[in-house]
């Protein structure tokens, strides 16, 4: 059986090696076979986790350091949190996991998330501990690279799965509701909370765009506002392991931890959109081709 190879994408060695064993085991299966649905399966769960990488590797570095790093160490948590974290990004960069072209968005990333945390923390919407001289304030420089995790992950799995666009809207029409998201974070500690209205202007703007992505042979289609939502949702759980190795708490965390409110879903579904802009004016949204409106359901 001949199958479609990635179109012009670049892929690292890893990305290669998962695309090689997808092509040897579906060379014997039919394509729509329960089998090959396995392996689809199966290289997107990989390629997922791969996009994940840096982000996944800090939240081990936030739990290691929780659990195992010496209260009495000559260098404080926070900072070696910091200068882990730093590695993590030069690693990313020089083994090339993470282009040049990536690394301007995670820089951005780092930029936009420190401001706000500056700001929040200095509202006591959430707070760090109170050690290292790697900070800002009360933010210790470990915390953008939190942003960035998010960042880097965007990056990758616009380029790993050839993310593809039905009805994108106007890039300046994106912009304008990211700014006006950004700018609610913080009017909302003085004016009423518009996160609501944005929401619906969010599903009114995005409500008709359709995501095309490219796993190995497959190319399936969902509604933007679930991939939105799921990615959401796994970053909501990432925090919840974040908050319960310590990097940062919320007021209602400090006298014993507990599962972060269902609510900020909400919070970072809406921050979703701020990230997904900013990748989107570095990787523009292309709309599908002809092959990828033939494979798609209902194509």
């Amino acid at each position: 059986m001949s199958l479609p190879r990635p179109g012009a994408r670049e892929l690292t060695v890893v990305e290669e090696r998962i695309d090689g064993w997808a092509r040897a085991r579906l060379a014997r299966l039919r394509v729509r076979s329960v089998r090959a649905g396995l392996v689809e399966l199966a290289v997107f769960v990989l390629k997922q986790g791969w996009a994940c990488l840096f982000g996944g590797l800090l939240l081990g570095v936030l739990l290691v350091a929780r659990f195992w790093y010496p209260d009495d160490a000559w260098l404080v948590r926070n900072d070696a949190l910091t200068l882990a974290a730093l590695a993590l990004q030069v690693v990313m960069l020089v083994t090339r996991l993470e282009t040049v072209r990536e690394l301007r968005v995670v820089l951005l990333f780092h930029v936009v998330g420190t401001v706000m945390e500056l700001f929040k923390t200095d509202a006591g919407s959430w707070s760090y501990a109170a050690e290292g001289v790697l900070r800002i304030g009360a933010v210790p420089l470990f915390s953008g690279f939190m942003y960035g995790a998010v960042g880097s992950y965007l990056v990758r799995v616009f380029r790993i799965f050839d993310l593809r666009f039905d009805r994108y809207p106007r890039r300046v029409l994106t912009a304008l509701l990211a700014a006006g998201i950004y700018v609610n974070f913080f009017t909302h500690h003085w004016f009423a909370d518009a996160r609501w209205v944005l929401l619906a202007a969010v599903v009114a703007v995005y409500g008709r765009t359709v995501m095309h992505f490219r796993v190995h042979a497959a190319r399936p289609r969902m509604p933007i506002l679930a991939a939105f939502a799921l990615v959401a949702t796994f970053i909501w759980v990432a925090e919840n392991v974040a908050t319960f190795a310590g990097a940062w708490l919320y007021p209602s965390q400090v006298d014993g931890w507990h599962v972060v409110g269902g609510t900020k879903l909400v919070a970072w579904f809406l921050l979703m959109i701020i990230s997904v802009v900013l990748v989107a004016w570095v990787y523009p949204p292309r709309r599908p081709d002809d092959r990828d409106r033939v494979a798609a359901p209902g194509g």
